[in-house]
């Protein structure tokens, strides 16, 4: 591509105190101080709910605070609807907005449920519940940092809640789980005095809901999509993804190609799955899928107390679409979907697109210049089962998929044109060994996903780079034994973890960079006896979180527990210096 500029001359001297004079703003916006908190210390000896993650670091200024719903009750499968309205008296610019809620489940027999809470069209919570016991009623706290999506707290919007659960008999059983909830935004005042500058936020926020709250995608076909209209002056886009298992697909880690399924007892579609996104039909970007875990996922005693990673507040994937800034801007109907390759029945799928409008101009132009991204991946899949006569099996199978894609393109703003190109690559395996027999089912799985991306954006006299690093690495162990008095024992162990890593460098000097590595480690054995009705179970869970940013916050706490209850809590380790 020509490098096109339109710029009048700039002599040496000028072009080097704007460059110094950007980037000591970038730092100082990107590294102002704030409050890091650790969360309330765990009681040791309990068996209530409890997760190492930390709350959101905070401003030091006085937040001012709006409550969405209190203690809101789910016992039926119906919308609850709420209101909001701007905090009076507190009308921004804000430094941060947090988002909080505290749930609880009543002792009893419920299932985990998803829980989903929408504002304006514009999805602001989403996660799933701890299941309860006859003798158990957990509670938990979930907050985020919903910065981004200050542009819809400006004004009055109407909100619902949904976590569908239900209460009654069914199939003889009875399951009397009620769930409540109560949820808040906390607003922080930007000050100048304190040092907590404004965030810059996007300018629009528009939510891609589907039908109510999310679309419900069954197969690689099926797909979440808006169509709509945007302003003609948009420098850049993002797209936060969020597609949650459920159904045949709630496992999908542990599904096998369809020609094995059934002799491995297992789901199909391969154990590969993967978020597509598109703009107006062409491959726009990809988000790998989390492999969340719920708190009745395999063998429910192996979250209680700690839950599988984010199973609780889940996460969202930003896909950066700036390339298409200029595309977005050309006063036309523009489509933006996303499908989950492989769908198996069935995905529930968000999004959320945040855009940023040039203030100098009522109009930019600018266009797609590459993108060499495919329309799918082409997974790789090898097969190494053997199948007995007798429907005995033995050996692995695996399935990975690697691709690499480039996507370029420019805006003409009123600061400049501005070239964004986003590169990524995207690595990953999935490989699964399987011995079963008369007496043993035995399935181990080794995972891993590995997230390698670049933004670079260059402007007239600057060039930004940011960098992310994502591992999502799961390892799972399921035996099942039937002893010769037709009891048996299922013993089951994860390990599932989150590492990411974030580097913002302006004109080669880094000005920011943040760790966070979060890992969960369980195991657990159920005995039955030989009527099929549990006798006990016996196991150990741990959780270690760690996170840190450039100002040297850090943050760090160990949850160990065996046998369902919290076993020690340890903050600070990983933030200690190293011993000489």
């Amino acid at each position: 591509m020509t490098k096109m500029s339109t710029a009048a001359p700039i002599s040496r001297k000028a072009l080097f105190v704007s460059l110094v004079s950007s980037l000591l703003l970038l730092s100082s916006v990107e590294l102002q101080a704030q409050v890091v908190l650790a969360p309330p210390t765990p009681q040791v000896g309990s068996s209530n709910t409890v997760s190492a993650d930390p709350p959101v670091p905070r401003p030091r200024t006085t937040p001012c605070t709006v409550q969405l719903f209190q203690n809101l009750e789910f016992a039926d499968f119906n919308l609850k609807p709420f209101s909001y309205a701007p905090p009076p008296g507190c009308p921004g610019p804000w430094a941060k907005v947090v988002f909080t809620a505290d749930f609880t489940v009543t002792a009893g027999r419920q299932f985990d449920r998803t829980a989903k809470f929408f504002l304006g069209g514009v999805n602001i919570y989403f996660g799933t519940t701890a299941e309860p016991r006859a003798a158990l009623s957990p509670s938990w706290h979930v907050e985020s940092d919903v910065t981004d999506l200050s542009a819809l707290f400006r004004s009055a919007q109407n909100g619902f809640a949904n976590i569908g659960n239900f209460v009654g008999v069914s199939a003889g059983v009875t399951f009397n789980g009620i769930i409540f909830a109560n949820a808040q935004l906390e607003f922080y005042p930007a000050s100048s005095r304190s040092g907590d500058r404004a965030a810059r936020v996007p300018d629009l926020v528009i939510g891609l809901q589907g039908e109510g709250d999310g679309a419900t995608l069954n197969t690689s076909a099926s797909q979440l999509s808006k169509t709509l209209t945007l302003p003609t002056n948009v420098e850049s886009a993002y797209l936060d993804v969020i597609a949650q298992s459920q159904s045949n697909d709630e496992f999908w880690y542990l599904c096998v190609p369809d020609d094995l399924a059934a002799a491995l007892q297992s789901c199909g579609s391969t154990g590969f799955r993967e978020t597509e996104v598109s703009v107006d039909g062409q491959p726009a970007g990809v988000a790998p899928v989390y492999p969340w875990i719920y708190t009745g996922g395999i063998d429910p005693f192996l979250w209680e107390p700690i839950p599988g990673v984010q199973t609780l507040n889940f996460k969202p994937y930003r896909v950066d679409l700036t390339p298409f800034a200029g595309l977005l801007s050309d006063g036309h109907q523009h489509t933006v979907a996303l499908n989950v390759f492989n769908a198996n029945s069935n995905f529930v799928a968000t999004a959320t697109l945040l855009l940023h409008t040039d203030p100098g101009s009522r109009k930019v132009i600018g266009s797609v210049v590459r993108n060499d991204l495919a329309v799918e991946p082409s997974p790789k899949i090898t097969n190494n089962i053997t199948v007995g006569s007798n429907g005995d099996a033995n050996g692995s199978v695996s399935v990975a998929s690697d691709r690499q894609y480039e996507i370029s393109g420019y805006v003409k703003t009123s600061h400049g044109i501005v070239e964004t190109t986003v590169r990524q690559a995207l690595s990953f395996k999935n490989t699964q060994h399987f011995t079963i027999n008369a007496t043993n089912y035995i399935q181990d799985l080794s995972q891993s996903t590995t997230v390698k991306a670049k933004t670079i954006t260059r402007g007239i006299f600057s060039v930004t780079e940011d960098a992310r690093e994502l591992s999502y690495p799961l390892t799972i162990h399921f035996g099942q034994t039937t002893n010769p008095d037709g009891s048996l024992s299922v013993n089951t162990i994860s390990n599932q973890r989150y590492l990411a890593e974030d580097v913002r460098r302006f004109d080669g000097f880094p000005v920011s960079a943040d760790e966070t590595s979060n890992e969960v480690s369980t195991n657990d054995t159920l005995n039955f006896n030989s009527a099929g009705a549990r006798t006990g179970n016996a196991g150990a869970s741990s959780q270690n979180y760690f996170t840190k940013d450039a100002r040297g916050n850090c943050y760090s706490r160990i949850l160990t527990s065996v046998n369902n209850v919290l076993t020690a809590s340890k903050d600070g380790g990983r933030c200690s210096p190293t011993p000489k």
